[in-house]
C-alpha cells in the first residue's frame, strides 16, 4: 500500500464532495452544449464549414484560457480562479442561447470555451490540492463526474431540447449548474499562491526568468504523454461513428454505440481508477492501463464487424480512462514547479490532441482509411509507455507521507 492507514479519511469530505460538483458541473455544461448544436446552426442558417469554424472559437477560447488561468493559479492560488470561473461559466449556456447574430455567437462560443477550459485547469490544481490534503487518489473519480456529468447533459438535453426548446433548457443548465456551484462554493479547499522555487526576475508570478523553455523537459514530456493519451479519444469521438458506418457497414443506431461503448467504459472506471491506484502506484497503473487501450485500439482497428468494433472501443475506454487523470496528478506534483503553472502547460497540450489532432486524423484518412488509423495509434501509446516513469510523481505525496 501506499498510502499509511494511521489517519483513516471518510469517503466524501467536504472538500472532495466540493470539487466533485465543479467537475461535475464542468462535465454537465460540455454534455449540454451538444445537443444544442442542431438548433443553432439551423438559427443561424450556418453550413458545415461555418459551423466548423464556429466550433473552431469554442477550442480556440479554450486553450487561450488554458494557457493563462496557471500564472492566475500561481499568484492568488486554485480556490477563488476555480470559483470565479464557475460562477462566470454558470449562465454561459444561456448567453450563447441568446446570441442574435452569427459574430454575437462566435463571441459567445469563444467565451464559454475559455470559461470551460480555464475551470477545467483550476479545477484539476484544485484536485491535486485535496490529494495532497487527504494523502489519498482522487483524481480519477473527478474526472468520473466529469463524465458522469457529460453524460447527463447530452442525455437530458436531448429531451428537453425535442420538448420544452432550446430557451428552457439553457435555463434547467443555468439552474441545474448554479445549484452544483453553490453547493460547492463554501467548501472549495483553501490554498495558498504557489511560488516557484527559482528566481524569476522580471517575469509574472509562476513564469521562470527563461520563460517556459526554463521549466524542464519532465513537464512537457507529460504533456506529451497527455497529447497521446487524449489523441485516441478525439479520434473516437470525431470519427468513430464514421468508421463504424462506412467501412464496417453498421447502421446509424448501432455506430452511435463508438463513442457511447469508450466513454461508459471509461466514466465506470474511472471511479475505481484511485483505488487501484492507491493499491498499485501510478506507475504500474498507467503501463497496464495504457496496455489495454493498446488492445482495444488493435480490436477497433481489425474488427471484422460493428460489433467487435464496439468491444475494441469499450476496452479502449477501460484502458485511457485513468491514464490523463494520473498524468494531471503528475504534474501538479512535479518538484519546484507551481501546479497551477504545470497543469495548464499539460492540460493545453493534451486537449490539442482533442481538439486539433482530429482533423489531422481526418485528412489522412481520406486517404488510408479509418481502420489504419486506429491501427498506428497504438504505436504512439508505445511511445507514451516509454516515459511511463515520468507518473511516478503522481505518488510523491503518498510515499512522502505514508
Amino acid at each position: 500500500m501506499l498510502n499509511s492507514p494511521a489517519t483513516v479519511q471518510p469517503l466524501a469530505t467536504r472538500e472532495r464532495t466540493a470539487v466533485s460538483l465543479i467537475f461535475f458541473a464542468n462535465g454537465f455544461i460540455v454534455g449540454s452544449w451538444a445537443p444544442k448544436i442542431p438548433e443553432f446552426a439551423a438559427r443561424l442558417r450556418l453550413d458545415e464549414s461555418e459551423l466548423g469554424l464556429m466550433i473552431l472559437c469554442f477550442g480556440m477560447g479554450s486553450l487561450c484560457a488554458m494557457a493563462m488561468v496557471g500564472v492566475l493559479i500561481g499568484r492568488n492560488g486554485s480556490r477563488s480562479i476555480t470559483r470565479i470561473l464557475a460562477a462566470l461559466a454558470t449562465p454561459s449556456l444561456l448567453v450563447l442561447t441568446l446570441a442574435p447574430s452569427v459574430w454575437t455567437a462566435a463571441l459567445a462560443l469563444f467565451a464559454l470555451g475559455g470559461l470551460v477550459g480555464g475551470m477545467d485547469v483550476a479545477m484539476n490544481a484544485n484536485a491535486v490540492e485535496v490529494e495532497k490534503h487527504e494523502r489519498r487518489a482522487i483524481m480519477s473519480s473527478c474526472h468520473g463526474f466529469w463524465s458522469l456529468g457529460g453524460v447527463f447533459g447530452a442525455a437530458l438535453g436531448g429531451i428537453l431540447v425535442a420538448s420544452a426548446g432550446v430557451h428552457v433548457h439553457a435555463l434547467f443548465v443555468t439552474l441545474l449548474v448554479a445549484i452544483a456551484v453553490a453547493i460547492a462554493w463554501p467548501r472549495v479547499l483553501a490554498d495558498p499562491p504557489q511560488a516557484l522555487s527559482v528566481d524569476t526576475g522580471s517575469n509574472p508570478p509562476g513564469i521562470p526568468r527563461r520563460g517556459l523553455a526554463g521549466l524542464g523537459a519532465t513537464v512537457w514530456l507529460t504533456g506529451i504523454i497527455c497529447l497521446i493519451m487524449m489523441t485516441p479519444e478525439g479520434a473516437i469521438l470525431d470519427w468513430g461513428a464514421l468508421y463504424m458506418r462506412e467501412e464496417l457497414g453498421a447502421t446509424t443506431a448501432l455506430s452511435g454505440l463508438a463513442f457511447g461503448a469508450f466513454s461508459a467504459a471509461m466514466a465506470l472506471l474511472r471511479f475505481a481508477g484511485d483505488i487501484v491506484r492507491d493499491r498499485f502506484g501510478a506507475v504500474s497503473t498507467f503501463r497496464v492501463s495504457s496496455l489495454l487501450a493498446i488492445i482495444g485500439l488493435g480490436i477497433a482497428g481489425m474488427a471484422p464487424s460493428p460489433g467487435w468494433a464496439v468491444i475494441g472501443f469499450a476496452i479502449t475506454g477501460l484502458g485511457l480512462a485513468n491514464t490523463v487523470p494520473i498524468a494531471f496528478s503528475a504534474a501538479g506534483n512535479l518538484p519546484g514547479l507551481p501546479q497551477g503553472l504545470a497543469i495548464s502547460i499539460v492540460t493545453f497540450m493534451g486537449y490539442s490532441g482533442i481538439l486539433v489532432a482530429p482533423s489531422v486524423i481526418g485528412f489522412i484518412a481520406e486517404r488510408t482509411g479509418f481502420a489504419v488509423i486506429y491501427l498506428s495509434l497504438p504505436v504512439l501509446i508505445a511511445v507514451a509507455l516509454l516515459f511511463a516513469g515520468l507518473t511516478r510523481h503522481a505518488d510523491r505525496e503518498s510515499d512522502a507521507n505514508g
